[in-house]
């Protein structure tokens, strides 16, 4: 009798904190909600040592926090969840915690699969975000498995950065963009080689120039050089690209555009002269031009390049630092930090933060307009 009483009780306080809650959400709709949150759960251990719990339980209780703030997001309307939830650094940790760890991550991945899980409810599309490679096998295939699965969910979309720093998020996306840019040159070249036909301008040929321009992508200067980049930099400019010449000290901002520099040489080739020598300064110029990475070309190599970037990064345990997250993402962003250990984390905390984020909306806006 008496459970069957409390049973009835907690469904009575169950529905009356969602109404509760349903009703919060309408009045903070009024205003501007974040489309894009970002969580660091920080304090796991020292809430463990705190409650004198055994070793890994406060990365259990940190999960159900967790599955509690994303139900709270996603009602709020927000589309993209980001979590901090093993950095590449914490492979240095003792070997037990780090096997615990990913015991625990593994059990949970396998967690999400199940039809009653928050995924299936919500409808969300989950990424494993970071080098993936560096995880064991059986936590790499159920990642993998996941984000098949879950391939066709279009409501909402849970990124979780697993193996991840932002340090090696940017060096693999200058790697990726600069053996792209040599696979856009080469073609070039090789064609330009094919054709038989060298110009000749002050006794240089442009193939030399397509050798500079490899080189000068990879950091190598050159004197030939310098009046071709100065070109290209003021043109590129004018076109909208945003460029920094470093020799100079110059840098030009504007908006980013593309266009296809490989086709343009083609063109010129086949629209050259009588005797089939192109056009000398406009050809130069676009091939140094292919040779150029930009940012944008960095940007679409990064991991979270399939979400937008935060509009608020919640980092519990009142630390204000964001330890190797989201370092390119973030320069546009509101950091909240609360007191509360991450296993202490509650709906006020996601409230409160969505207020401070409403109260800082106008500057941020007028923040992203400046650039």
């Amino acid at each position: 009798m008496d459970k069957h009483r409390g049973s009835r009780l907690s469904e009575l306080f169950g529905s009356l904190g969602s109404f509760f809650r349903k009703c919060m959400f309408c009045i903070l709709s009024m205003g501007p909600i974040p489309k894009h949150f970002a969580f660091i759960m920080d304090g796991n251990r020292r809430y463990a040592k705190k409650e004198k719990l055994e070793e890994g339980a406060g990365h259990r209780a940190g999960f159900s926090v967790l599955m509690s703030m994303l139900k709270y997001c996603y009602e709020l309307g927000v589309t993209y969840v980001t979590i901090y939830a093993f950095s590449i650094e914490n492979f240095k940790r003792k070997p037990d915690e780090v096997q615990n760890l990913m015991d625990l991550i593994l059990e949970k991945i396998e967690g999400l699969l199940k039809e009653e899980s928050l995924v299936n409810k919500y409808g969300i599309r989950v990424y494993f975000i970071g080098n993936l490679k560096l995880l064991s096998k059986p936590v790499r295939v159920a990642a993998e498995k996941v984000m098949k699965a879950t391939t066709n969910n279009t409501k909402c979309v849970l990124l979780i950065c697993i193996a991840y720093t932002s340090c090696d998020e940017i060096v693999q996306a200058v790697h990726e963009s600069c053996k792209n840019k040599l696979e856009e040159i080469q073609p070039c070249n090789s064609h330009r080689s094919f054709s038989g036909r060298v110009e000749e301008v002050d006794g240089k040929s442009i193939d030399d120039d397509i050798g500079h321009s490899v080189q000068e992508l990879f950091g190598v200067q050159t004197n030939e050089l310098r009046a071709t980049r100065a070109s290209t930099f003021c043109n590129d400019v004018a076109e909208g690209v945003e460029r920094t010449d470093k020799k100079s000290g110059v840098v030009g901002h504007g908006v980013h555009g593309s266009c296809d520099k490989w086709g343009e040489v083609q063109s010129l080739e086949a629209s050259g002269t009588r005797d089939g020598v192109i056009p000398n300064v406009k050809s130069e110029k676009l091939l140094v031009d292919l040779s150029i990475l930009k940012v944008v070309d960095i940007e679409s190599h990064m991991y979270m390049s399939v979400a937008p970037n935060p509009d608020i990064v919640i980092r519990s345990s009142g630390e204000t630092r964001l330890s190797n997250f989201l370092l390119w993402q973030t320069s546009n962003c509101l950091l909240y930090s609360p007191n509360a250990l991450w296993p202490d984390m509650r709906l006020w905390h996601l409230v409160w933060a969505v207020l401070d984020f409403q109260r800082n909306y106008s500057y941020f806006e007028k923040k992203k307009k400046q650039f």
